[in-house]
Parts: C-alpha cells; sequence; structure tokens
C-alpha cells in the first residue's frame, strides 16, 4: 500500500505531504488544476520515464520521497535482496532531480540504479488510462492475464522447463552436425595424413637421439683410418714388437752386465706395460667407431623423414606424435559423430514430443480459463450499461516459446451482430474505460499487493453508467489500493479517501497544492463538479445524496 507521497520543487509543486488510505482514493480538480502533474511526480520516484524537466523554477533540485508498507511475501522484497538492498516491512522510494537534469534514486536511504527501481516499481503500482496501451489493451499482455486469471502457475512452469530441454537440446545438436560439417569438409586430409603420421609412428626426442647418433657416425668414418693405423704401430708389429726384441735381447746379455742392465730392464718393463694399456684404449676406440654404413643411411633416411613432416604439417618435429594424436581423435570423432547426432536427433524428437505435451496441457487450461473469463467479464459488463456488448478471449495457435503455442486476445463486439475486433480498435472512448475497468476487476484476484491507479479512466461517461463505474471501482478496492483521477461526481462520492487539486498564483507564481478533504468540504467539491462554477442548494443536494450512496 503507499502510505505517504512526499514532494518537494516539482513542476508547479513547491511542498507536498499526502497521507493516503486503503481502498478507494480519489483526486478530483478543475481541469488544469495539476492532478497529472502529481501522477508525474509519483511516476517519478516509480522510476517511470516522463517529462524531461521537472524541477520547479527557482530551485536547485526537486526531491519525491513514497513509503509504501511490504506485506510478507510481497514480490518487491525478493527484488530487494536480489538487487542487495535493506528488506523490511517499510519501503522508501526517494529520488532526486537537478537542474541539470541528473537524476539520483534511492531506495531504503541506498543508492539504487534506476533499473533496481523500474524492477521494484513494477511490483507496486499499476498505472491504467483511457488510452493506456502498455496494459490490457496491449495484445502482448493478454496471454499473461489469461495466465494470471486461470492460476495455472505449475502448467507454465512445466512447459517452460520442457521447452528449456528442448532448446538445449537442439542447441547441442546443431553444435553436433556443425562440428560434424567442418570434420567432414576435411575428411580426406584426416585420413591421408593420419595413415602417413600412423606408418611414420614418430617418437617425442627422436630427433634429436637420431641428430646425435649421425653427426658420431659421420665422425667416426672420418678418423677411423688414423685410429687403425695407430694401432696397428702399437700392436706386435709396430712398436710393441720392438720392444719386447729388445727386452729380449737385454735380458740375454744381462748375465754377463753385472746388474748395469736391470735398471734399464725395470724401466723397459713399465714401458711395455704402459704400452700395453694405450693399445688396449685404441682399439676399443677404434671398436667402438665401427658401424655398418647401412646404418649411417638408415638413420639420415629416418631424420630427412620426420623433419620432412614437420615441415608438411607446420609444427616442430617433437609435436609430431601429438599431431597423430590429435588427427586421431579427430578421425574417431568424425567416425562416432553420425552415430551421436541420430542419438540427439532421437532426444530431440523425445524433448519435442514432451514439450508439445505440456503446450497441450497448457492450452488446454486456456481454452477452459477463456470460457470463464468471458462468463465474469459478460457479469460485470451489464452493471456498466454494456450489457448488450460480448466480450471473447480468442485463442489462437501461434509459434512455440516456452509458454506454448498459443496467441490470445481479448476482443469485443458492442453491439449484437456487429464483428468482433480488437478491445482498442472496436470500442469508443467511454466504452473502453468501462471494458478495461470491467477488465480489472475480474482480473483483480491476485493483484491485492498492487496500487492501482486509473487516470480518468471514468471519461467520456455519465449519469447512471458513472455510478456503475465508481460503484466497480469501489468494488476493485476491496482488494487493493486504488487511486483514481476523475471528472465524474459519481466516482468520487464513492472514495474512502477524496482528495483536491487546486491552482494558484501568489507574487507571479503559479503553484498547485492537494489537500485531503473532511466530509463537509467533499460535500462543496462534489457539487461543483456537478453544477460548475456556481454551486447550488440543488448541487449540494446531490452531493449528499451520492455521499449517502
Amino acid at each position: 500500500m503507499l502510505r505517504t507521497l512526499d514532494i518537494r520543487d516539482m513542476l508547479l509543486i513547491d511542498r507536498l505531504e499526502l497521507d493516503f488510505g486503503p481502498g478507494l482514493n480519489v483526486l478530483t480538480g478543475e481541469t488544469g488544476a495539476g492532478k497529472s502533474i502529481l501522477l508525474d511526480c509519483l511516476g517519478f520516484v516509480l522510476g517511470w520515464r516522463g517529462r524531461a524537466e521537472l524541477v520547479r523554477k527557482g530551485a536547485s533540485q526537486g526531491e519525491v520521497i513514497a513509503v509504501f508498507d511490504l506485506p510478507a511475501g510481497h514480490a518487491a522484497r525478493s527484488v530487494l535482496a536480489g538487487a542487495g538492498l535493506p528488506v523490511a516491512d517499510e519501503l522508501i522510494l526517494r529520488r532526486v532531480n537537478g537542474t541539470d537534469g541528473r537524476k539520483t534514486a534511492f531506495i531504503n536511504d541506498r543508492r539504487a540504479s534506476g533499473e533496481v527501481v523500474r524492477a521494484v516499481s513494477e511490483t507496486l503500482v499499476e498505472l491504467h488510462g483511457q488510452h493506456d496501451d502498455g496494459g490490457l489493451l496491449n495484445a502482448r499482455g493478454h496471454r499473461a492475464a489469461l495466465d494470471a486469471f486461470a492460476g495455472h502457475d505449475d502448467l507454465l512452469v512445466a512447459c517452460r522447463a520442457a521447452w528449456g530441454a528442448r532448446a538445449v537440446i537442439a542447441k547441442r545438436l546443431a553444435e553436433a552436425r556443425a562440428a560434424l560439417a567442418a570434420v567432414q569438409a576435411e575428411e580426406d586430409f584426416l585420413r591421408h595424413a593420419g595413415a602417413e603420421l600412423e606408418k611414420l609412428a614418430p617418437q617425442r626426442g627422436e630427433e634429436a637421439e637420431l641428430d646425435t647418433r649421425r653427426r658420431q657416425m659421420q665422425a667416426a668414418e672420418k678418423i677411423r683410418a688414423d685410429v687403425a693405423r695407430a694401432a696397428q704401430m702399437l700392436g706386435p708389429e709396430g712398436a710393441e714388437g720392438a720392444m719386447r726384441d729388445a727386452d729380449r735381447w737385454l735380458q740375454t746379455a744381462a748375465d754377463r752386465a753385472e746388474g748395469a742392465l736391470d735398471a734399464p730392464l725395470a724401466a723397459l718393463e713399465r714401458a711395455l706395460i704402459e704400452l700395453g694399456e694405450a693399445a688396449s684404449g685404441v682399439e676399443a676406440a677404434l671398436e667402438a667407431m665401427s658401424f655398418d654404413p647401412r646404418a649411417l643411411e638408415a638413420c639420415e633416411e629416418r631424420l630427412f623423414a620426420l623433419r620432412a613432416a614437420a615441415r608438411k604439417h607446420g609444427v616442430q618435429a617433437d609435436d609430431l606424435a601429438g599431431l597423430a594424436q590429435t588427427l586421431g581423435a579427430r578421425l574417431a570423432a568424425l567416425d562416432a559423430g553420425e552415430a551421436g547426432i541420430a542419438q540427439l536427433e532421437a532426444d530431440l524428437a523425445e524433448a519435442e514430443r514432451s514439450y508439445a505435451a505440456a503446450a497441450e496441457r497448457l492450452s488446454a487450461a486456456r481454452g477452459a480459463a477463456a470460457g470463464r473469463l468471458d462468463a465474469a467479464m459478460a457479469a460485470e459488463l451489464a452493471p456498466l450499461k454494456l450489457e448488450r456488448a460480448v466480450f471473447s478471449t480468442r485463442i489462437e495457435a501461434g509459434e512455440g516459446g516456452p509458454e506454448g503455442r498459443d496467441a490470445v486476445a481479448f476482443t469485443v463486439a458492442t453491439n449484437p451482430g456487429a464483428p468482433a475486433g480488437p478491445i482498442d480498435k472496436i470500442a469508443s472512448g467511454g466504452e473502453l474505460s468501462r471494458f478495461l475497468l470491467a477488465l480489472k476487476v475480474v482480473l483483480a484476484r491476485g493483484a491485492d499487493a498492487l496500487v492501482l491507479i486509473f487516470d480518468e479512466i471514468d471519461r467520456g461517461v455519465g449519469g447512471a453508467t458513472a455510478d456503475a463505474v465508481g460503484r466497480r471501482l469501489a468494488k476493485l478496492s476491496e482488494g487493493a489500493q486504488v487511486l483514481v483521477v476523475t471528472h465524474s461526481p459519481q466516482v468520487a462520492a464513492r472514495g474512502a479517501t477524496h482528495f483536491r487539486v487546486a491552482k494558484s498564483v501568489a507574487d507571479g507564481m503559479t503553484t498547485s497544492r492537494v489537500e485531503p478533504l473532511a466530509p463537509a468540504a467533499r460535500v462543496d467539491e462534489i457539487a461543483r463538479m456537478i453544477a460548475g462554477a456556481e454551486v447550488t442548494d440543488a448541487a449540494r443536494a446531490a452531493a449528499e445524496a451520492l455521499l449517502a450512496g
């Protein structure tokens, strides 16, 4: 419920504090007194788009504060919690407008973005006017209105879930088909390159190992002849043989040399030992340098094959093994792709059947609810002097979506035998107001958390019809707080709380003021609405009769 509205320096209002009551609140006043200004200010604090220049002339800034009572479970609570804002039983909206056009909003004394303010306001207030094309007169909202009337939230949830599951599978199938098409486009290359690499069987680190072996064999080929000649010169045919002959000759002479040859013989023995070790080392080196020339050729062929493959595929030789695995995986995906797509197609068909069943159940429920809505509207139209009009909820097959396959439109025929058409195209101004009011009364179930605002919805009607409109507004206010801007005395008389809007000029400055009316003042105001500028006793008597109800 909207409890208070505090306006400072906005348009023609310098300072205004209003306390609203439950039930039906009516605002009356002369044309041009500023009733629309009051709604502009309320729309401003709620974040609605409106006039660009709102600050009162001569003021540095304008400010509007609206205080709402939030019952437990109100939808605004979840919006506030989701935005990280304080949640309490009292909701305070404050919005400031500077002369430079900058707007700053606060919710419960915390800065809030315009988007959050609008999200909260959607749960608080609903505005309807004679030419309201954003509410029930907009066919795009008719399906939601019918669903709200039917109360089949469980069917809506099931349909949305089925549509979501179907959409997920459809996306996966599209991605799988695209991936398969991409792989199929290079199938020949994958199979040829994969077979080539499979035959080559590259190993990580193999290139470096082959290059080292190749260089070793090439070097050995160049020095092996010199090492072989050195081994021959050190052996029995060379230095070793000569040294052993010398040793034998010295041994023969040693007996007659009186010890003179003992030291040379010992040195020669040591030399023979060192020579033997040198010869053994050379022989070992020579053995290590021995290789089959065909091994060098094979090593070079393998090395060149690896490097050629690396150049061909634009990778390092050590990455060929990984490339082979990647190509193998893509080939496996290609081979398994058709089977996977077949499974996804089967899954999608099942998901579409589930969605079709959910949508069908929702369509059936909407059809039944449409009949109940049409009957309820017929009951409401008669008291509003539209007993000959026919309201019909038309349901046609539409494109599938998360909320089913139904296109819903409210149509009317204002006279028997006349063709039915869209409600905002067929009905006249006065009829349109009454159709809209009847719809709001019928759809008001569950809307008690909303403040409903009607801006001159009774325009174009008078007499008994205006009285019927007033009674229906009063009935609507039994389940929701209702604010009505009206020029009809019959409607004003039904208000539980009555405000009069007036304009005055002082010191060359025009201001609008709004004042709550006591019972006696209500009589005078309603009498003015009946008689015009000159209020007569007969007008006062008529006003008292209207208030007596």
